[in-house]
């Protein structure tokens, strides 16, 4: 579903906030593929388990509508950023659960503030992959929801373009990485990354634009 204005989503949240079960409902779905997006994130390069990134997504809406009454947020970006702390303390749970039952070593232990860290990273990522640069604190703040519209049409790619994004754009590996995940030549994984990118423009219409 495509992310809607700032002003839309404040709507929306004041709605649901009043008790519109509807409202809140649109709004999870706004944010379903980001959340998913950023789960496969974790999952991959940080838990290195069999963990579903659409299960940790559905775990992470369904915490997210039972302490709904806790949020005090008024805006988007609030609403966007208790949902990423949510997300959060999911992964660190699985960390627990299953990296750190097989290795009892105190040294091994990851915080929540560091999986934070993570986790806001991907999305920072993900927000400028059509982009040189990164854009300074109070660009991001203006493009707030640039990660959602881009994480929307990651998910209508072909899955090997999304794959190739995720890898080399998302999560940051090196293109050596990228084509032994994928196993491909060095050449044709840059290839079907820039074709993959092309195709991530179209689909948003004009990436700078957003």
């Amino acid at each position: 579903m495509e992310s809607g204005s700032a002003t839309d989503v404040d709507a929306l949240l004041a709605s649901a906030k009043s008790g519109d079960a509807c409202a809140l409902s649109t709004l999870f779905g706004m944010y379903q593929n980001y959340i998913k997006l950023l789960a496969a994130s974790q999952v991959r390069s940080r838990l290195r388990v069999r963990a579903s990134a659409s299960d940790i997504a559905q775990e992470t809406f369904l915490n997210a509508h039972r302490g709904f009454e806790n949020f005090r947020g008024t805006t988007g970006g609030e609403f966007v950023a208790w949902l990423r702390s949510i997300l959060t303390r999911r992964i660190q749970y699985l960390v627990q659960q299953h990296v750190q039952s097989q290795v009892r070593d105190v040294r091994k232990e990851v915080s929540i503030e560091a999986i934070g860290k993570s986790v806001d990273q991907s999305s920072i990522r993900l927000e400028t992959v059509l982009q040189a640069g990164s854009p300074s604190p109070s660009a991001r703040l203006q493009r707030q929801d640039r990660s959602v519209h881009v994480a929307n049409a990651l998910a209508e790619l072909a899955d090997d373009y999304r794959e190739v994004l995720m890898l080399r754009s998302v999560e940051g590996l090196g293109f050596k990485e990228v084509a032994a995940r994928m196993q491909r030549s060095h050449g044709a994984t840059r290839m079907l990354w820039l074709r993959a990118i092309e195709a991530l423009r179209d689909r948003l219409g004009n990436g700078d634009s957003l």
